[in-house]
């Protein structure tokens, strides 16, 4: 009796459509993957670097269906999302790297010794306490300085946030929001004060990232607020469109005087 090959217990597995436990879901999932690396020739071709931009891809698709609540939308991006983790592994694997077990045990003893106030004696009564040990915790692991883990890939505002939010762990931050504020109008009167190309954008930097600092005592991630802002200018442009496109003229007929009052009447709605 001929040998079946993995792709024709793929597709036999699939015709039969019964109902799997979680092991078995995830083993047929990477099986799937194992076979299109394979058979597919896009996917043969690939490289942990030519997939790491649709890694952020598929991030993004996340963040927006978690923004949407749309539960359909969310099942699917985490799935691709996974898809991508287990590409990756997969890779790591014919390099003779790590596997998934190797993965799962890194992930679990980080787990358990980040939180000593759980599974040890440690004392963290607040969320600030906790942040303090876990940053104390990744120096004892070996890294030269608490900034040594962010990424240099991260887009820059969630990167200031991240160095912030360490450097403020080990207690080196602002006592309260007034000191922010005070730095806001400071940096302002910089900006304001500047006159060549590279004062202003330096200026204007300083300014971004003492906006950023202040986020933080608002309680609010950065990330997430420029792009609920975001979010609702589009929602009201969309609107003035909608007035422009069935006036039956063009853009350029229109005064600022007029835009603007069709971007008061989009607020209005």
């Amino acid at each position: 009796m001929p040998e079946i090959t993995a792709i024709e217990q793929l597709k036999a597995d699939i015709a039969a459509n019964k109902e799997r436990t979680l092991q078995e879901q995830f083993e047929r999932v990477l099986n799937l993957v194992k076979v299109l690396r394979q058979q597919c020739p896009w996917d043969r071709k690939q490289t942990p670097q030519s997939l790491a931009h649709l890694l952020l891809e598929e991030s993004y698709e996340l963040v927006h269906a978690i923004d949407q609540m749309d539960e359909t939308e969310l099942k699917k991006e985490i799935g691709d999302l996974f898809l991508h983790l287990c590409f990756q592994v997969l890779l790591s694997e014919e390099r003779g790297s790590f596997s998934f077990a190797d993965v799962f045990e890194a992930l679990s003893h980080k787990l358990i010794s980040r939180h000593p106030h759980v599974f040890s004696d440690t004392i963290a009564e607040t969320e600030q306490d906790v942040l303090n040990n876990w940053e104390t915790l990744k120096l004892k692991e070996g890294r030269q300085s608490i900034l040594d883990g962010v990424p240099n890939s991260m887009s820059e505002l969630l990167r200031a946030y991240r160095v912030q939010k360490k450097v403020a762990g080990v207690g080196f931050d602002w006592p309260s929001d007034e000191g922010v504020l005070d730095k806001l109008a400071e940096e302002i009167g910089e900006l304001k004060s500047a006159t060549s190309k590279e004062e202003k954008e330096e200026e204007f930097g300083d300014l971004l990232f003492t906006i950023v600092n202040y986020s933080r005592f608002l309680g609010a991630n950065p990330e997430d607020s420029l792009r609920k802002a975001t979010n609702k200018f589009i929602e009201r442009f969309k609107k003035i469109e909608v007035n422009v496109q069935g006036s039956g003229r063009n853009w350029q007929d229109y005064t600022a005087q007029e835009l603007d009052g069709l971007w008061k009447l989009a607020k209005q709605r």
